[in-house]
Parts: C-alpha cells; sequence; structure tokens
C-alpha cells in the first residue's frame, strides 16, 4: 500500500529534495474552498493513509480521507442543522491508532450545548452516531481534545466553567466501553498559584503508563505552561511540572494551544511563547520519571522573523517531525523539522512546505511518509503536503503500538516495567535478532534480566495477554562486574 501510495504522488507530483533528506511532492488541497478551510486536523489509518478533520464558519465538520491520488470527497460529520464551535486556533480534534478513529467537537451554542465524539472502528469507513461526553448539570465546557489509553478507550479533555464562564479548569472524562460512554471527571490541579488562561485549549497525551494535559497557566497575567500528569491511567492527576519559564505578560488571554507526544519516557512539548506580538515557538522535553525539564526557543531570533505560532509534533516511533507557521516581515511559511531519531535532537535547518497568507496547520507521519495539512486563506481551502523519507528498521518496530517507559536499575543489570497482564518480553537489535528474554513479575511489576546480551541498542518488545504490544528503545551498557571477571577468567 506504502508503494501504490508514493507512486501515485509522484505520477502526478513535482519532486523536491528537501534539507532533511525529505522528498516533498507538490501541494494538493484537501477539498474544494466551498467546504472552508478552518483548524484542520490530520490522522493516519491502519494502511498509514491521511484523514483530514476540519470546520467551517457555517459550523459544519467535515471529514476527509485519502483515496489512491487525491481525497475523496468530504463527508460531513455532525448532525445537519447543528452547528459546530470552530475557529483557526480551536475546533474538531481527533486521533487514531490501528482501524479506531476518535473524533470530537463542541456543540453551539457553547453556553447550554455539549461537547460530543464519534468513532470507528474500520479506519474511517463508517462512524457511529455522536455520544455525548460532558456530564449535563448545566455547566459550560469548551475546547475538546481526545486521546486513546493503551485499551483503545478514548480520553477526552475539555475546559469546563461554572455559569456565566467563570472558574475555568481542566478535566478528562474517561470511557470503559470504546467511547459509548463517559463517567466521572478527573480535574487538573493548578498548583502555580494562579489559574488556567480561560480561553486557550489544552492538549490531552496519552502513553502506556502516563497521561498529560499540557496548557496554558495564568499567574499574573504571566501566561506560562505546564503539564499536569496522572500515573494511574486519568483517574487523577496529582503531578505538575512547568515547562515554560519564558514569563510571557499578556493581560488578554493568548489563545495559542500547546501540543505534545510521549517517547518512551520524555514529554516533548511545542508551544508558543514570548513577548508581546513577537512570539517565539519553544520546544520543552520532561522526564515523566525525574520530572527534569528542559526547554529552548525552536530557532530562536533571526533577521526579519516577526512572529511563531501554531506549533505541532508527531511521532512514529522515534522519527519526529515539528511544525509550525511564521511571518517573515509580511511574508507568512508553513515549515517543518524532520528528525528520524528525535531522542537525538533536531537537525541545523528545517524546510519550508509552503508560503502564503497561512494560519493554523498540522502534521502526523508514518510508514515512511510526512503528511501537512494547513488553513492556506491565499486560496481559501485546506491543502496537504506530503513528503516521502527513509523509514529505519528500528522505528518500524518502534511503531508498532504505543510506548511505555522502564526504569533501569542502579548497577545496569536488569529494568523493571509495570504493566497489567504482561506475558513475555523479546529484545532485538540492530540486526534485527531476537532475544526472549526471563522475567520475574511481582504482582504488576516485571524485573527483566539483561545481563546476558551484549552492550549496544535494542528495542524493547512486551507482549501482554490483551495482544497488546509495548515498545521501548534501549541501551544495554557494559557493566563493569563482568568485564572483572571476563579478565580474571582469561
Amino acid at each position: 500500500m506504502r508503494l501504490l501510495l508514493l507512486t501515485a504522488i509522484i505520477l502526478t507530483s513535482v519532486v523536491c529534495r528537501a534539507q532533511n533528506g525529505i522528498i516533498w511532492y507538490d501541494p494538493i488541497p484537501v477539498a474544494d474552498k466551498t467546504y472552508g478551510n478552518l483548524h484542520p486536523r490530520v490522522t493516519l489509518d491502519q494502511n498509514h493513509k491521511p484523514l483530514v478533520l476540519w470546520g467551517d464558519k457555517n459550523g459544519r465538520v467535515f471529514l476527509a480521507k485519502w483515496a489512491g491520488k487525491d481525497f475523496a470527497a468530504p463527508v460531513q460529520m455532525n448532525p445537519p442543522g447543528k452547528e459546530a464551535f470552530t475557529e483557526s486556533w480551536a475546533g474538531p480534534e481527533m486521533t487514531s491508532r490501528g482501524d479506531t478513529i476518535y473524533l470530537v467537537y463542541k456543540e453551539l451554542p457553547e453556553d447550554v450545548s455539549h461537547i460530543y465524539i464519534k468513532h470507528s472502528y474500520d479506519g474511517g469507513k463508517t462512524f457511529s452516531i455522536e455520544n455525548q461526553v460532558d456530564d449535563s448539570d448545566g455547566l459550560i465546557s469548551r475546547f475538546p481534545t481526545v486521546a486513546m489509553d493503551p485499551y483503545g478507550h478514548p480520553l477526552v479533555s475539555y475546559m469546563k466553567y461554572d455559569k456565566g464562564y467563570v472558574n475555568p479548569r481542566h478535566v478528562v472524562a474517561k470511557s470503559t466501553d470504546l467511547g459509548e460512554s463517559f463517567t466521572g471527571e478527573a480535574v487538573i490541579k493548578d498548583v502555580s498559584g494562579g489559574s488556567i488562561s480561560d480561553c486557550c485549549p489544552a492538549t490531552v497525551v496519552e502513553s502506556g503508563n502516563a497521561t498529560v494535559i499540557l496548557y496554558r497557566d495564568n499567574l499574573n497575567n504571566y501566561r506560562n505552561i505546564w503539564a499536569g500528569i496522572s500515573k494511574n491511567r486519568a483517574i487523577s492527576f496529582d503531578n505538575a511540572v512547568q515547562l515554560d519559564f519564558s514569563n510571557w505578560l499578556a493581560k488578554s488571554c493568548p489563545a495559542n494551544p500547546p501540543h505534545g507526544t510521549i517517547i518512551s519516557d520524555t514529554l516533548y512539548s511545542v508551544y508558543t511563547s514570548g513577548n508581546g506580538d513577537s512570539a517565539l515557538v519553544f520546544l520543552s522535553k520532561t522526564s515523566l520519571t525525574s520530572f527534569a525539564d528542559t526547554f529552548a526557543p525552536l530557532t530562536g531570533r533571526f533577521s526579519g522573523l516577526t512572529s511563531q505560532n501554531f506549533p505541532r509534533i508527531a511521532n512514529s516511533g522515534n522519527a519526529g517531525a515539528i511544525a509550525w507557521v511564521q511571518s517573515i516581515g509580511i511574508n507568512m511559511q508553513a515549515c517543518l523539522y524532520f528528525s528520524n531519531d528525535i531522542t537525538t535532537g533536531l537537525p541545523k535547518k528545517y524546510d519550508v512546505v509552503a508560503r502564503g497568507i497561512l494560519q493554523s496547520l498540522d502534521v502526523t507521519l508514518g510508514g515512511g511518509h510526512i503528511y501537512v495539512v494547513y488553513q492556506d486563506d491565499s486560496s481559501g481551502n485546506i491543502m496537504c503536503r506530503i513528503g516521502h523519507y527513509e523509514e529505519t528498521q528500528t522505528n518500524k518496530l518502534l511503531a508498532e503500538n504505543t510506548t511505555v517507559s522502564l526504569q533501569r536499575s542502579a548497577n545496569g543489570k536488569y529494568f523493571s516495567v509495570s504493566i497489567p497482564d504482561l506475558s513475555y518480553c523479546m529484545m532485538v537489535d540492530v540486526n534485527g535478532k531476537e532475544f526472549e528474554m526471563d522475567m520475574k513479575c511481582k504482582k504488576n511489576l516485571c524485573k527483566v534480566n539483561t545481563e546476558d546480551l551484549d552492550p549496544g541498542l535494542y528495542v524493547v518488545r512486551l507482549f501482554c495477554k490483551d495482544e497488546k504490544i509495548y515498545t521501548y528503545k534501549y541501551e544495554v551498557k557494559e557493566i563493569k562486574e563482568k568485564e572483572e571477571k571476563e579478565k580474571k577468567e582469561k
């Protein structure tokens, strides 16, 4: 399927090789401008084909699927006659894994209507009827965002207010029946001493044993980015980490949502921050084990740069892409950094994938292709730019399923992992050789001995009784005791 997709694009596109070794093809419209172009979001089905979600000024929500050489005609996802909230900076959101897709939107009017979710179990061929997410307690909800837990159930985060749009807080509603119903809400505690920025959407991020809410805080009008962290599958959010220390002082709420992804035990976050109108995009890396955090501007300031905004990040295994919009004087660009292993850093140069009058964008990758979708106000269309990159064998293994964090022992002889119903562990070296590992488990905590493996990089594959596979990139290091023992034997 991947070869057919690439061949179809080559036949209809002009090829351009960019700074990061990506082969880019000509931009193509996702749909005619009569369908609108607000707030595009992109994800992949089980065959690594793109699906694009967006809204228009009339409150309609559309989804378009890849049809081989271009996108099929859009399908309206919300019921006709019922309008959904959509702007450039906020609107419908979606997530996918394999053939399961969830999309969420807020119905209008905001002060009395609800948040709804729809699901597909066949890669977007058919969708369920809409199900209500937020409870009907007379309060106000806004800005839904969605992630999927390791068992395929959706997590929906949204902002909640008392009547009159007061007392804003972020909450997470969790489903245990694949989105058919939602029970209870976990409240994200704001520990800064201030409150949340009440017009800035959040992002929910889920990995094997961590759920994270990325949100903008308001402490005396300093609008920094924070992360609320749950280690109990979104039952409660007992930890919070400040990711951004740039102290953006803004009396009016900047509606610039953060975004993130989790790779192994590290949270990678991108967000807009800075001073006044000349804001920059930042990248933060946060350990979900120690909560140690580093952050820095993605590009820093350079001659002609006016501002940067709408950052998005995606990964497939350790391959990662960061996209954003920036203004160079009066000219606007959609830009992208790509690395086949983002854990080792980013390249020195980025690619410019589009120019024009641009607003929000999104990015996803997998199967050797990158997809950037963006709101092009020059044409009035949602546009898609597709690039091809060489996928490594390691990333193919890491991208098979969700990741989970491991804890290396102090002596380096084993690692421990906490997963319910773990069946067995396989480790694969850089040459593709597999090693079935010995495990010692007590309750849900398992120890995997790595003493007999040669030093080097491995992909850890953890197989559970429910057929889920968790992956992790792990380095087996030399053990001094082992070296000394071998010297004595010689």
